[in-house]
C-alpha cells in the first residue's frame, strides 16, 4: 500500500490526498490485524461487536424516552406498570450504550497498544539498518519528532475514526431510517440534510485550516532540530560567546510556530460559529415541523422529543468532528511521513539468506577498491593491500587521502563501487552486516559515548557479558582504578556524549568495551590523534596489549603510533604512493620519509623515534 503515494504538482491535490490516507491506513492495518495472532484478532471482532451493540442500542434511547413521555401526557390516563417498565427500559438502555463503549475500548486497548509499539519498533530498527549516509543528511532531532508524532497519530487515528467517526456515520444512518419509518420523509431528509451541511461545512473549513496546522508542524520540528544541534553543542557556543546568536536562531523558529498558531486559532472561530448556526438552524427546522405536526394532530409530544432527542444525540459527536476530522488528518500525514521512513531502501542489504562470516584466521584484503560518496568526486581509487591474519597494517597519509573511508567501507557502512573487501578469502558484501561486525572492533579518534553510566558504556560491548567480566575489561584497559576512585564507581554517569570523562579516559572506555567485544580483527582509526603527548604514550600501550594476536588496521595521522606496524602504506589522493616497514620507507626517502621529518620538526614523534 506505500506505492500508493503519490508526490506531484498542484494538480490532482485531492487525488494525492486521498491516495496519501488510503495509504496510511492501509500500512496500519497489518499492525491492527495481525497474521498468526488469534488473540489480536478475537479482541478486533469483539471491539466491533460491542461497538455496533452499542450504536443499536444507542438508537433506541430516544424512541423510549419518546414512548416515556407519551405514556405520562395528560391524556394517557393514570401511571401504570407500563410507563415504569419503559422508564427502567429506558435507564438500561442508556447504561447499555454506556457500557457497550467502555467495554469496547478496554478490549481494544490492548490492540491499539500493540499496534503502536510495534509500529514505533519497526521504525526505529529500519532506522539502524539504514546506511550511514541517510543519517548523515537527517537531522536527529526531525527524525526523532516523526516518531513521536507518527505514533501519537496511530493513538489518535484509532480513538476518532475507528470509535467516533465511522460509528457516527452509521449512527446517521441509523436515525435517518427510524425517523423514515416512525414519522415520515420531510423529519428525515431534513436531519439528514443537517448532518450533512454540517459535515460539508467542517470538513471544507478544517481542510482549510490544515495548511496552519502544517506550517505550525515543520517550524515546530525545525524550531526542535535547532534547539537539540544548539544543546549538544553547548561548550562550542560557550568558546565563542554565541548565546544570543542561538537564542535569535531559536527564536526564529519559534515565532514562524506562533504566526501559524495564531492563524490556526483566529480561524478556528469561523468554524465554530457556522457550526453552531447550522445546528441551531437544522433543530429549529425540526421544532418547527413537529410542533405543527402536534398543532394538527399527527404528532405526539413524545414525537417532538424523540425528534429532538435524535438530533442532539447526533450533534453530540459531531460537535467534535471539525477538531476530530484536523486531528484524524493531520495523524494520516504523521502516519505517513512515520512510515515514509520505512519507505527509505537500505543503501548497504544483505544478499537473500546471506551466511555468516566464518572467521578462521581474520586476513583482510582491499583488492581494487573504488568508491566515493559522490559519484563525481571519486575517493579511492583501485586501492589493494592485505593484512595477514593476526598481522598489522597501517594506513597514513594527508588529510582527505581516503584513510577514514576505509575503516567505513571495512564496517560496510557503503558499499564498494570498484573492487571487493573480503575477510579470510569472504567478500564482504554476499556475507550478513551481523555477523561481519561482529567480528571487527574499533576504538575511534572520537569516543561517543552514551548519557548512561561507566558501566553501561563498557558493557555495551557485549551487553550480555557478566559484571566480573566487564570489570576485568576496565581492568585490562587500565581504567578500573580510575573508575572505582570516582564516588559512585561504576554507576557514574558519564554524560551526553561522554562529555563529563576527558579523552584519554573516553578512549580507555573504548577500549575496555573493544576487550569486552573480544573480536578477531581490531580497527584503530586516528585513536590518539586527539590526545596529548603523554596520554597518547599511555594509551598506545593499552592499544598494544589489545591488538597482541589479532588481525589490527591502523589509521593514523601521528606516524608515530604506527612504527611498530608489519606493513606501513600511504595513501595519498586515494591512491597508494608507498608501502613498507618504518625503516624501509625511511631509506626509500619519499612521501613518508617527508611527513616523518615534518612531524619530527613540529615535535611529533620524538621520543618514539629515540626508542
Amino acid at each position: 500500500m506505500r506505492g500508493m503515494r503519490m508526490r506531484g504538482g498542484d494538480d490532482g491535490h485531492g487525488r494525492r490526498e486521498a491516495a496519501l490516507e488510503l495509504g496510511a491506513l492501509g500500512n496500519l492495518m497489518p499492525y491492527l490485524w495481525p497474521r498468526g495472532e488469534r488473540e489480536m484478532r478475537l479482541r478486533v471482532v469483539i471491539a466491533m461487536s460491542f461497538l455496533i451493540a452499542g450504536k443499536i442500542i444507542g438508537v433506541y434511547v430516544p424512541y423510549l424516552y419518546k414512548m416515556v413521555i407519551d405514556a405520562v401526557s395528560p391524556h394517557a390516563g393514570p401511571l401504570t406498570v407500563i410507563p415504569i417498565g419503559l422508564i427502567v427500559a429506558y435507564g438500561l438502555a442508556n447504561i447499555g450504550s454506556l457500557a457497550f463503549n467502555e467495554l469496547r475500548d478496554a478490549v481494544f486497548a490492548k490492540v491499539a497498544q500493540r499496534a503502536i509499539r510495534r509500529v514505533g519498533l519497526a521504525v526505529f530498527a529500519h532506522l539502524h539498518r539504514l546506511s550511514l549516509r541517510f543519517h548523515l543528511d537527517r537531522r536527529t532531532g526531525g527524525l526523532s519528532r516523526s516518531i513521536e508524532r507518527g505514533t501519537r497519530g496511530i493513538d489518535t487515528l484509532l480513538r476518532f475514526m475507528l470509535f467516533n467517526i465511522l460509528p457516527t456515520l452509521a449512527e446517521i444512518a441509523l436515525v435517518t431510517v427510524v425517523l423514515w419509518g416512525l414519522l415520515d420523509a420531510a423529519f428525515a431528509l431534513v436531519t439528514l440534510g443537517t448532518v450533512v451541511i454540517y459535515i460539508a461545512y467542517t470538513i471544507i473549513v478544517t481542510a482549510w485550516r490544515l495548511q496552519f496546522r502544517k506550517v505550525m508542524n515543520e517550524q515546530d520540528s525545525k524550531a526542535n532540530t535547532k534547539a537539540i544541534d544548539s544543546l549538544l553543542n553547548f561548550e562550542t557556543v560557550k568558546y565563542f560567546g554565541n548565546e544570543r546568536h542561538e537564542v535569535a536562531r531559536y527564536d526564529e523558529g519559534l515565532a514562524a510556530y506562533e504566526k501559524a498558531a495564531v492563524r490556526s486559532l483566529t480561524s478556528l472561530s469561523l468554524l465554530n460559529i457556522g457550526q453552531s448556526a447550522i445546528i441551531s438552524l437544522g433543530t429549529t427546522v425540526v421544532m418547527l415541523m413537529a410542533a405543527r405536526g402536534i398543532a394538527g394532530g399527527t404528532l405526539t409530544s413524545g414525537d417532538m422529543v424523540m425528534v429532538v432527542g435524535y438530533l442532539m444525540q447526533l450533534y453530540r459527536p459531531l460537535g467534535f468532528f471539525g477538531f476530530v476530522y484536523r486531528e484524524i488528518k493531520q495523524a494520516l500525514v504523521d502516519i505517513d511521513d512515520m512510515f515514509e521512513l520505512l519507505d527509505q531502501k537500505q543503501e548497504v542489504q544483505d544478499v537473500a539468506s546471506a551466511p555468516a562470516l566464518a572467521v578462521t584466521g581474520g586476513s583482510i584484503a582491499f583488492e581494487g577498491v573504488e568508491f566515493g560518496y559522490d559519484a563525481r568526486r571519486p575517493i579511492l581509487k583501485g586501492v589493494s593491500f592485505t593484512v595477514p591474519a593476526g598481522g598489522s597494517v597501517a594506513i597514513v597519509g594527508p588529510t582527505g587521502a581516503g584513510k577514514s573511508t576505509i575503516s567505513r567501507l571495512l564496517f560496510r557502512f557503503y558499499d564498494v563501487t570498484g573492487g571487493r573487501i573480503t575477510v579470510d578469502g569472504q567478500d564482504i558484501r554476499g556475507i550478513s552486516q551481523e555477523s561481519l561486525r561482529g567480528s571487527l572492533g574499533i576504538v575511534p579518534q572520537d569516543t561517543v559515548l552514551f548519557n548512561d553510566t561507566v558501566y553501561y558504556n563498557i558493557a555495551y560491548g557485549r551487553p550480555s557479558a557478566t559484571r566480573a567480566e566487564v570489570e576485568a575489561a576496565a581492568r585490562l584497559a587500565h581504567i578500573h582504578d580510575f573508575v572505582m576512585s570516582l564516588p559512585d564507581g561504576y554507576e557514574t554517569m558519564v554524560g551526553e556524549r561522554g562529555l563529563k570523562l576527558s579523552g584519554g579516559e573516553k578512549q580507555r572506555v573504548a577500549i575496555a568495551r573493544t576487550i569486552l567485544k573480544d573480536p578477531p580483527i581490531i580497527l584503530f582509526d586516528e585513536a590518539t590523534s586527539a590526545l596529548d603527548t603523554h596520554t597518547e604514550k599511555q594509551i598506545q600501550t593499552n592499544l598494544r596489549e589489545v591488538s597482541r594476536g589479532r588481525t589490527t588496521l591502523m589509521i593514523a595521522h601521528r606516524l608515530s603510533t604506527v612504527v611498530e606496524a608489519d606493513q606501513i602504506i600511504v595513501l595519498e589522493g586515494g591512491v597508494i604512493v608507498e608501502r613498507g616497514t618504518h625503516g624501509e620507507l625511511l631509506d626509500l626517502g619519499a612521501k613518508y620519509a617527508e611527513l616523518w621529518q615534518r612531524q619530527l620538526e613540529a615535535g611529533e614523534g620524538e621520543q618514539q623515534a629515540a626508542e
